[in-house]
């Protein structure tokens, strides 16, 4: 297919992606060419020039086996990398562009595997077949540049709408992460699902449980840093796959909120994802979107009936903490995100506790020390949880979260706020006690910092008499 199908603005992307690549991608097609073998930019790569973005990721397609890709490359690389040798693919680096060249290949499930069996294919047309949507089903032989497109990869493009180039129900039985695939698209690119892929995903769901948890955490992850997470989202819930990958998401469609605000629990979830993403600074903050996305998550256990219609949620921030803690461990999240989105979750609600601005000095030393590095996160995540219609109440709370932020700073600038430490220190604890090392002290430490928070700066001699008194109050000493 020639280069004059496409529209104006294409032409010009193509332009630019190849004066900017040209001495990767000509040297490249020369190369292997040279041996005999085929070689095109591919999938992603073509789709994301044709939609104006050019990255210096490039995906590419050949007939060479792994270990003759290796051998080609070795010494006109600058590095390359095996980790996904096993599934055909050869990673390279060539000055600022990342490569990655995966021989032409069918995958699938056996339905008691978890694991794709890789089988290599003898051509473009054939590889292009299995791949997961149209738009991505498009290809540039090289080092000719003979645009390929046979599953009308094109006219999708300029319909933003996602495709499978075969029969949708054999391509997601093929490699049934390809449903999420199809949301996680649509929230990166805001496009549509074809209706038919749409009927195939609702009627396999259940499929993507042979799909491991961590090929599902990084679709979802993706999903959910993309620009458009409530259309993805929203593909999830419809078709009945987020029953499977995350069930605590449908479950809030039936749990009405307690103030009557909105339709259900669902929808004020989207909006405060919306209204988080609004407040991000310099690109996608994936802990402070998932902790959005969790935030009432434990509103389904705990809701309960009260006289007069209202409906309580007691407590659900503590139980939405144990459950997004669970939740994001299964999907084998890293340590620290399922640490800080769990504690943002099960402080959320905490600045209610705020009312009119009657904490005292100490309660707002509390609330910093409590969230700690996630104090920003908070912040974000509390002024988004504000979902309101009612103008002047939406203001009210904006403005008593401001005179909090007010205070923090204060006191920040006043006594360091984030570094506050006990007036002592373990080795004067164990000096004044007498005591040595071990839980008596961690005890001491405790009763030290909770003092600091409580009373300030009070000086070295008025703390050592506070403790003490309080270690004669607990036995400790006589």
């Amino acid at each position: 297919m020639s280069l004059s199908n496409l529209t104006e603005s294409q032409r010009h992307g193509m332009s630019e992606l190849f004066r900017k690549i040209a001495p990767v991608v000509d040297e490249l097609g020369d190369l292997f060419a040279g041996r005999g073998y085929e070689i095109a930019l591919v999938g992603g790569s073509v789709r994301d020039v044709l939609l104006g973005r050019i990255g210096n990721d490039l995906d590419l397609t050949t007939s060479a086996r792994p270990e003759a890709v290796l051998e080609l490359i070795r010494d006109w690389a600058d590095t390359t990398w095996t980790i996904g040798i096993d599934f055909g693919t050869v990673g390279a680096r060539k000055g600022n562009w990342m490569l990655e060249i995966t021989t032409y290949r069918s995958e699938s499930y056996d339905p008691r595997s978890r694991k794709p069996e890789v089988i290599y294919g003898e051509t473009l047309e054939g590889d292009l077949a299995r791949r997961d949507f149209a738009v991505n089903a498009m290809a540039l032989r090289l080092p000719g540049r003979e645009f390929v497109d046979p599953h009308g990869g094109l006219d999708d493009l300029h319909a933003k709408v996602m495709r499978t180039p075969g029969p949708p129900e054999q391509s997601f039985d093929d490699d049934p992460l390809r449903m999420l695939r199809a949301a996680r698209f649509a929230s990166q690119l805001g496009f549509t699902v074809d209706p038919a892929a749409f009927a195939a995903m609702t009627a396999m769901a259940d499929r993507i449980e042979i799909v491991s948890a961590e090929r599902i955490r990084d679709e979802l992850d993706k999903l959910i840093c993309g620009d458009h997470p409530r259309e993805g989202l929203g593909y999830l819930v419809d078709s009945g796959l987020a029953a499977h990958v995350l069930p605590e998401l449908p479950a809030l469609r039936l749990e009405i909120d307690e103030h009557h605000r909105h339709k259900d629990v669902y929808e004020h979830t989207l909006i405060v994802l919306e209204q988080a993403i609004d407040q991000e600074e310099g690109g996608p903050d994936r802990i402070l979107r998932w902790a959005a996305l969790m935030h009432d998550a434990g509103k389904p256990k705990t809701r309960r009936h009260e006289p007069g219609g209202r409906v309580s949620f007691h407590h659900h921030e503590v139980v939405g903490a144990k459950i997004t803690k669970k939740r994001m461990a299964e999907l084998r999240f890293p340590k620290d995100v399922v640490a800080d989105v769990s504690r943002l979750v099960e402080l959320h609600l905490r600045f209610h506790g705020y009312g009119t601005g009657e904490w005292t000095d100490s309660a707002v030393r509390r609330y910093v020390r409590d969230a700690g590095h996630l104090l920003e996160h908070l912040h974000k995540l509390t002024r988004a949880d504000c979902t309101t219609r009612n103008r002047r109440k939406a203001q009210a709370l904006s403005r008593t979260y401001d005179q909090l932020e007010e205070r923090i700073a204060r006191l920040a600038e006043e006594e360091e706020l984030g570094k506050i430490r006990p007036e002592l220190d373990g080795n004067e604890i164990q000096a004044i006690l007498g005591v040595p090392p071990g839980p008596v002290v961690g005890r001491a430490y405790k009763f030290l910092l909770d003092l600091r928070m409580d009373e300030g700066v009070i000086g070295k001699e008025a703390a050592a008499e506070a403790l003490r008194a309080w270690a004669r109050e607990n036995g400790l000493i006589s």
